[in-house]
């Protein structure tokens, strides 16, 4: 399956049942209670693994608890990714007296010092990158098992997964939904001029882009099979 028609699939799946969507918006409402986040995280979860099982439909909100555990599986996987952004952000917080890497003050920075947080930066954002890049593949490989934490950290497997799907295509889908992501977020934001985003970004649009973006990755680990079958 090519990059076009991932998008394609994915970009159509959640209008197969708008009555869904509105509900995992209304999760992602009551997300500011923290718990039914996680719920919001199990559906998702929920969705690549229907996709990898070969179904094309919205899976059903049942079965609540598996759900909500599901969810609490994907907050390890990214907290354990996190790890090495968390040491480099604790050197940099370290070394130049920030709390985060991001709140650079170049006022208090000259010469070698702001190269060197500058520099610092560059790796923190790149070792993000590729983290990103193997953690979206665990997941999706923790789906295929059917939700056993210990696949997502089977890294020579995740990789070999991601060499299956190819490198460049896995690269260029990722920039895409980092694209769509934000023409995604300037529409919730030009919803708010108007007021209604208020309503309309976490009841539609975030579930909507949500839906889209388990089901396209989901079909993008699926290719690795097909790339499999044909070799």
């Amino acid at each position: 399956m090519e990059i076009g028609e991932i998008i394609s699939d994915a970009l159509k799946y959640p209008s197969s049942d708008w009555t869904k969507v509105i509900i995992l918006g209304i999760i992602f409402i009551a997300s500011i209670v923290i718990v039914p986040i996680f719920l919001a995280m199990g559906y998702l979860f929920r969705i690549i693994k229907a996709t990898l099982a070969g179904s094309d439909e919205l899976p059903d909100f049942d079965e609540i608890g598996d759900m909500f555990v599901d969810g609490l599986k994907i907050l390890v996987v990214g907290i354990v990714y996190a790890i090495p952004l968390i040491i480099i952000a604790a050197i940099l917080s370290a070394i130049f007296g920030f709390s985060q890497p991001t709140a650079m003050n170049t006022g208090t920075l000259t010469g070698f010092g702001l190269f060197g947080f500058v520099t610092g930066y560059i790796i923190y954002l790149i070792v993000g990158i590729i983290i990103g890049l193997v953690e979206y593949m665990a997941i999706a490989n923790m789906a295929l098992y059917d939700g056993e934490l210990g696949a997502a950290f089977r890294f020579s497997e995740v990789l070999e997964r991601i060499s299956m799907v190819g490198w460049g295509k896995y690269i260029i889908w990722y920039v895409i939904m980092v694209l769509l992501g934000i023409v995604a977020a300037l529409i919730a934001g030009l919803t708010f001029i108007i007021l209604i985003g208020f309503i309309l970004a976490p009841l539609i649009i975030f579930p909507y882009f949500s839906m889209f973006g388990a089901r396209s990755l989901a079909l993008l680990f699926a290719s690795s099979e097909e790339g499999n079958v044909e070799e």
